[in-house]
């Protein structure tokens, strides 16, 4: 039978608690950028805006918290804008 330590033990644990911290911050955060795409598709401006600036900085702090890795936020934000239905210069949709 294999030795486990008690620092093993602890590990596992709290791996468990990060796991499930981890899912539940980007279970919310895949909620509130849902929000920012129903507001765009029904074309409701002032709801959009709202819930993009909470999408953005939600993206903001899961990078602070270390549950998603700067680069992917980095792609992720510019992205949001996208949706609005706000004019762009011709090249940039």
């Amino acid at each position: 039978m294999p030795v486990v330590h008690k620092s093993t033990i602890r590990r596992a644990r709290q791996s468990v608690k990060r796991h499930d911290r981890n899912r539940a911050t980007l279970g919310a955060l895949k909620s509130i950028v849902k929000k920012v795409q129903a507001a765009v598709a029904e074309k409701k401006v002032e709801d959009a805006k709202v819930s993009l600036r909470q999408a953005t900085s939600a993206l903001g702090k899961a990078v602070t918290k270390g549950v998603m890795k700067p680069n992917t936020a980095s792609r992720r934000i510019p992205s949001h804008p996208r949706l609005s239905s706000q004019p762009r210069p011709l090249g940039l949709s």
